[in-house]
């Protein structure tokens, strides 16, 4: 086998001592053989193989179980800021910083919605997953915040969009949040087009769709849902839009037609 989950498998356990290869995502003897005297080291069937008996026994020794200290739960109004290029959690108490945590965000080719969303579920997984799940309101997908079977990967940009916390983390802010809490996610100083101008199509979500609607209901063009989806009635405004500005009415974003609507990176 090959890809990221080897990837990161040979990772943690070169963290754990016990394989001395290059991290290069490759399944071969040298990874093979590690798995093994991890596996016999902690009392498993070793047989090379990294089921889910494995797989969460790595994640239990690199996520060592917090001391059991009773903390102290914010007294105001409780709110959450995801600073995401900092890989950040921030609890907010009455406005003011509570707590903060270290996360893991999205990559920046599926990266997380920027925006003010809310809390619109709350559950409890089982451990193979990460103990808790809180969902978001983002419109066009599912999102949440939520622990992780792969606690090493805490602090990088590793998911498809949730934001991943370790599970005594989780486990901490879910007991201070309800639904209807507000989370506030944050980028660069680009905001929706932190990860670029990417070129949006019939069938493109995402915050930066959403965004470009705003522009076009503000311009008079769109008077459809805000809500991240760039559906036909999207691409007729943006069609519309770009016959007024005198460019190829494509009913497709790109450069000139951000460039219109007054969409511009920071330099």
């Amino acid at each position: 086998m090959v890809g990221g989950d080897v990837r990161e498998i040979q990772y943690q356990l070169k963290k754990l001592g016990y394989y001395k290869g290059l991290i290069n995502g490759v399944y071969d003897k040298k990874t093979s053989d590690a798995v093994r005297f991890f596996q016999k080291a902690e009392g498993l069937i070793s047989d090379g193989i990294v089921g889910m008996k494995t797989l969460l026994r790595m994640a239990r020794i690199y996520e060592k179980p917090a001391t059991r200290v009773p903390l102290k739960k914010p007294q105001g109004e409780v709110s959450i800021v995801i600073f995401t290029l900092e890989r950040k959690l921030v609890v907010m108490s009455d406005g003011k910083p509570f707590k903060s945590f270290p996360v893991a965000v999205g990559t920046f080719d599926t990266p997380t919605p920027i925006g003010l969303f809310t809390i619109t579920q709350k559950d409890s997984w089982g451990e193979g997953f990460g103990s808790r799940w809180m969902r978001l309101s983002v419109p066009w997908g599912i999102y949440g915040i939520h622990g992780t079977n792969k606690p090493w990967s805490i602090g990088g940009f590793e998911s498809h969009g949730c934001i991943r916390m370790l599970n005594q983390h989780v486990e901490q802010v879910y007991e201070w949040v309800d639904t209807g809490t507000k989370v506030y996610i944050i980028g660069g100083v680009d905001g929706p087009f932190t990860f670029g101008l990417k070129p949006l199509t019939e069938g493109s979500k995402g915050s930066d769709v959403m965004e470009v609607q705003k522009r076009l209901t503000g311009y008079g063009y769109y008077n459809g849902k805000i809500d991240g989806i760039y559906g036909w009635d999207m691409k007729k405004a943006v069609r519309d839009f770009q016959k007024d500005m005198g460019l190829e009415p494509s009913g497709n974003v790109d450069e000139k037609t951000y460039r219109a609507l007054g969409i511009t990176l920071f330099e």
